[in-house]
């Protein structure tokens, strides 16, 4: 689904792309949705059919040819465009030889993660991950030395998301510029460390506000209960909210729609 945050509570829009049309999802919210899977699935790159679907949406020769399929994207800490071995050159100097900013989110449990884009305010990585608070912490010349910082980080702190618990409620408020103190207190040597490995001013404390996101849920799953489009190809359901990149149906039923990328569906509404 595509993303947007507007307004002063930065509440998330959602829209799903089907076909030529695209579908309002906050619109829906509070009605029955029936979507079904025709069988066909096309490769988020190339187009083509294919019969399995790898990496959210990729066919296997774009898998193992794209730079955005290799395991670096991962673990950005095993970046290998300096040495010259990126699978795409050119994607590689547009996407990860750029700035990027290193955060933490409230997903239910205080993570770290790494971001490209703050410059609107709210990341677009942040609402697929169902945060409802983020703060940027540090800004880094690279990806590579983004993951080498998210990795000092984790020591200390979770790097994923538990869906489950992010799905469950509305996680309480945490002090999020506390956290970031705290953290960066606790690898403060490790950070001068990599400091003079890569340039004094290659790493630089961001002094940003504490982003809150509002999510259109009317009502949280109690017993999470996950849709497998491979296996029940078509379902029905009341559709009560959405977070992250989940739907939320009525009777507890959830589906990740980022993970279906390249499924050709059949919405009605």
């Amino acid at each position: 689904m595509h993303v947007s945050a507007a307004g002063e509570t930065n509440h998330v829009k959602y829209t799903l792309p089907v076909g030529e049309r695209t579908i309002d999802m906050n619109a829906l919210i509070g009605q029955q949705i029936d979507m079904a899977h025709t069988g066909t699935i096309n490769c988020v790159h190339c187009g083509r059919v294919t019969k399995k679907s790898f990496n959210q949406g990729y066919c296997y020769p774009c898998l193992t040819r794209l730079a955005q399929c290799d395991s670096c994207i991962i673990k950005p800490e095993l970046c290998h465009y300096h040495e010259g071995t990126c699978r795409e050159p050119e994607w590689g100097e547009r996407n990860c030889m750029d700035d990027h900013f290193v955060y933490l989110a409230n997903t239910g449990n205080v993570k770290v993660g790494i971001t490209r884009h703050v410059q609107d305010k709210v990341s677009s990585r942040w609402i697929d991950q169902g945060a409802s608070q983020a703060v940027v912490m540090l800004r880094v010349p690279n990806r590579l030395t983004s993951g080498l910082v998210e990795t000092l980080c984790k020591d200390y702190i979770a790097d994923k998301t538990n869906w489950r618990t992010m799905l469950k409620a509305q996680p309480e408020p945490q002090d999020l510029y506390a956290k970031k103190e705290e953290l960066l207190q606790a690898i403060g040597p490790q950070l001068d460390a990599l400091r003079q490995e890569k340039g004094l001013q290659a790493i630089t404390e961001i002094d940003s506000e504490c982003v809150s996101i509002q999510y259109p849920v009317n009502q949280y799953p109690v017993k999470i209960k996950s849709i497998n489009l491979d296996k029940t190809p078509s379902f029905s359901g009341t559709l009560l909210g959405i977070k992250g990149q989940y739907l939320l149906l009525d009777d507890d039923r959830v589906i990740n729609m980022r993970k279906y990328a390249g499924y050709e569906l059949e919405v009605t509404c």
